[in-house]
């Protein structure tokens, strides 16, 4: 089959220079698609510098009728299609560059974010091996060490890309069951001990999915106790260990978080690094998060014992402003990465002192997204990511104080990082109808002012999330989201 710029061959792909599919490598059609391309940008452009004028989520009326059309055509549309296409999917999607979107976890992403995304994906190179990505694999590589010096991790480190936190966590449990129980071969079915984790009651779920996937089974983690403010607890992190130990399991490793989901707490990271040296065990600390900590002076202390960890999970694509999917899983040691994990594979050409990274990470086929990480961190520079990070604890702590003075709000806890978790609490009325009324504010913000707050679930009642990461949020939008809650809190008095 060939390409052909008429439809008189039966046999080729129908391409007018009207309508090109592909970018001709000769550049025979080079005007055309940059007018497509200009067509897209400004689509683009008007849907992100219209933002704050949108509403943050789309109204449940409007999904309702959203209903694309997913039939293969017969032949291609047109690209007038097309881009009304893409406008309305852009019409109906989250909208987190909104300065009311203070929900979740998720940034906007930098300007050459986006432009690095576009650059990967066009010229379409596979991570599997250093042969199908030259310049990007020694890119990992190298931005990876140097990342893993950010956490002081020391001259040995190094890690892998992976898509998302939860494959992250994965990736560095296999490694430390790998190399603590010496199952690489064998497996765990002829192990004579369980084998177990330890990690926090609020720990992240993909750490319950990591131990079933890894043949260990979701009741191999044990859960710690956390204080009030949903720190582990070091007093039952060691009574845990004692009966594991009584019990005659092995401990594959103990999990501490930086950086909860619902609260953002960080756990004594230290206490808990200390008690993994002392008794030879594998620490991992789940950063996704909370690492971002680290471009702060003023806020790095909080991190401090970080650097003791044997692996870490970091995700520039929640607090450095990348595009998704971007997150890592960074090794004090690489070789135990390369030990722990690396299956060769004959079908992949070796390239002299580079390892393919398919071999020693869990994904083979790979997008290359180092390169987004790469722009968007030189584009930005280590003083604005420091200020963004400043300035987003600042106002989340300005919003925390707010909360805290008012008698009818709870705090879950003072906040560690940039997430203020709290919820409506009225004496006379049941559990239940409390967290009626705080799911009735979360829906009262978003309709009446355009300001979205997530609702967990947390200690068995319905909390109201705010995570202040957008760079335009400002405390007009915080004053503007408490003058929403006095208003329906006052009303609902009545």
């Amino acid at each position: 089959m060939a390409l052909a710029t008429s439809g008189d061959n039966a046999d080729s792909i129908e391409m007018s220079n009207e309508n090109p599919l592909f970018v001709d490598p000769d550049g025979r059609n080079r005007k055309q698609v940059d007018d497509l391309l200009a067509k897209v940008t400004t689509l683009l452009l008007d849907h992100l510098c219209h933002a704050a004028h949108n509403s943050v989520l789309p109204s449940k009326q409007t999904l309702h009728s959203f209903a694309p059309d997913v039939v293969l055509p017969e032949s291609g549309v047109t690209q007038k299609q097309i881009l009304q296409d893409v406008k309305t999917m852009l019409t109906n999607s989250m909208n987190p560059a909104n300065p009311g979107f203070i929900g979740h976890m998720d940034s906007m992403p930098a300007i050459m974010s986006f432009v690095g995304e576009m650059l990967s994906a066009a010229v379409n190179n596979n991570m599997l091996s250093a042969e199908m990505s030259p310049a990007f694999t020694r890119l990992e590589n190298l931005l990876l060490k140097e990342i893993a010096n950010w956490f002081e991790l020391g001259d040995m480190a190094g890690g892998v890309m992976c898509s998302g936190g939860s494959l992250a966590n994965f990736t560095a449990l296999c490694v430390a069951r790998n190399l603590k129980l010496d199952v690489q071969r064998t497996g765990l079915s002829d192990f004579p001990s369980r084998p177990v984790m330890l990690a926090s009651e609020v720990a992240h779920t993909s750490l319950q999915k990591a131990a079933m996937l890894s043949g260990m089974g979701t009741d191999a983690v044990v859960s710690v106790a956390v204080n009030p403010n949903s720190q582990m607890r070091i007093a039952d992190l060691k009574q845990k260990l004692d009966t594991i130990q009584q019990q005659g399991h092995s401990v594959v490793c103990i999990v501490a978080t930086a950086g909860t989901t619902t609260t953002g707490s960080i756990d004594p990271l230290a206490e808990i690094a200390a008690i993994a040296r002392e008794q030879n065990i594998w620490l991992h600390v789940d950063a996704a998060y909370g690492g971002g900590m680290v471009l702060s002076a003023k806020h790095k202390s909080k991190l401090c014992g970080i650097e003791q960890a044997d692996s870490v999970t970091f995700n520039p694509q929640k607090w450095c402003y990348v595009a998704k999917t971007c997150a890592m899983v960074l090794f004090k040691d690489r070789k135990h990465l390369i030990e722990g994990l690396r299956t060769s594979a004959p079908y992949m050409q070796q390239d002299e002192g580079l390892i393919n990274l398919g071999e020693i990470g869990i994904q083979g086929t790979r997008h290359a997204e180092v390169l987004k990480l790469w722009l968007t961190l030189r584009h930005l520079g280590r003083k604005n990511l420091e200020r963004l990070v400043d300035d987003v604890c600042e106002l989340s702590a300005y919003f925390e104080a707010r909360i805290k003075a008012r008698e009818d709000l709870e705090l879950a806890g003072y906040t560690d990082t940039n997430i203020v978790c709290f919820r409506v609490v009225k004496d006379n009325l049941s559990s239940e109808a409390q967290d009626e009324m705080n799911t009735a504010l979360q829906v009262y913000l978003l309709d009446e002012h355009n300001i979205f707050l997530s609702l967990p679930i947390y200690r068995k009642k319905k909390w109201l999330r705010c995570v202040v990461l957008n760079p335009f949020t400002t405390q007009n939008d915080i004053d503007r989201c408490l003058v929403g809650i006095d208003s329906f809190i006052c009303h609902a008095a009545v």
